[in-house]
């Protein structure tokens, strides 16, 4: 078994475990450089991967996704997601205007105002608006497909042996990687990395969790031994809620780095050394 299991964001759909373990490893690796720690070898690292689990059947698109359009962005979650989106992109980025009171409620253009804006900031650079609303729908069904929900975990879950000490999650992968810690009793991980991760959103992501929060906390994803690194750039627009003390408690290590232009990327993070250092420290 593994002694790194790291589970990947949204946006994966096309890929594979042995293609992301090509982009994650080498930046992992130089994090631990950075850090002055011990090299992992690239066979005790593996890829929890669940982003065919979104990948349509027999489409023939350029990236495979569908063509959606603003009008495919649903009421309820997707739009509330997507004006968290624009709030924060608009308070990081001169360039993009403000949403106005409650822009994205009753107005059919709206969403189509919201990512038109979204796509002036530096985070949204290149990326086209079908594959934003493709990434506001993944992250959607993830909390409302309790299948898709249930096999994501269940892949990392597979991957989590006696031998597993470090699980890092990026973006979305850090809620699939922080619920199935949770339903894991009794599993041998001394460090969970979460880089970029919306964890802490309030009512869109940390109030549909799996298990609920009571009384306004969140359940501890391990043992008294288990050490909660949580590493964000402060311009990440995903990570909505960059400290997560208030929602998971004082025992979670909060570390702000900077990603320079690609604020969400995960190479980045995984360079940085404040991730190497963690990563490191379950592995000692």
């Amino acid at each position: 078994m593994a002694r790194v299991v790291c589970v990947h964001g949204i946006g994966q759909q096309v890929r594979g475990e042995y293609s992301l373990l090509n982009d994650w490893y080498p930046s992992l690796r130089d994090g631990l450089i950075r850090a002055e720690a011990e090299p992992v070898e690239e066979a005790e690292v593996a890829i929890g991967f669940y982003g065919d689990l979104y990948r349509q059947p027999g489409a023939m698109l350029a990236v495979d996704d569908p063509h959606y359009s603003a009008a495919d962005v649903q009421p309820g979650l997707e739009q509330q997601l997507l004006a968290a989106w624009w709030a924060h992109a608009a308070a990081a980025d001169e360039r993009v205007a403000p949403p106005q009171g409650d822009t994205l409620v009753g107005i059919p253009r709206a969403a189509q105002t919201a990512l038109l804006q979204l796509c002036k900031s530096r985070f949204f650079a290149g990326v086209a608006l079908r594959t934003m609303v493709f990434d506001l729908k993944q992250v959607a069904r993830y909390l409302a497909d309790d299948a898709l929900r249930r096999n994501a975990r269940q892949r990392v879950a597979a991957l989590i042996g006696p031998d597993t000490r470090v699980v890092v999650g990026h973006s979305l992968g850090s809620v699939v990687a922080y619920e199935t810690l949770c339903a894991l009793p009794d599993h041998p991980v001394r460090a969970l990395v979460t880089l970029g991760s919306p964890l802490g959103i309030p009512n869109l992501i940390f109030d549909r969790l799996q298990p609920a929060p009571s009384g306004g906390r969140g359940a501890w994803p391990g043992g008294t031994d288990l050490v909660w690194t949580n590493v964000v750039d402060s311009g990440d627009v995903v990570a909505l809620a960059k400290d997560l003390r208030p929602r998971f408690g004082e025992a979670v290590r909060n570390a702000v780095v900077h990603n320079g232009a690609h604020a969400h990327s995960v190479r980045p993070y995984l360079t940085d050394k404040l991730t190497g250092a963690a990563i490191a420290a379950g592995l000692q």
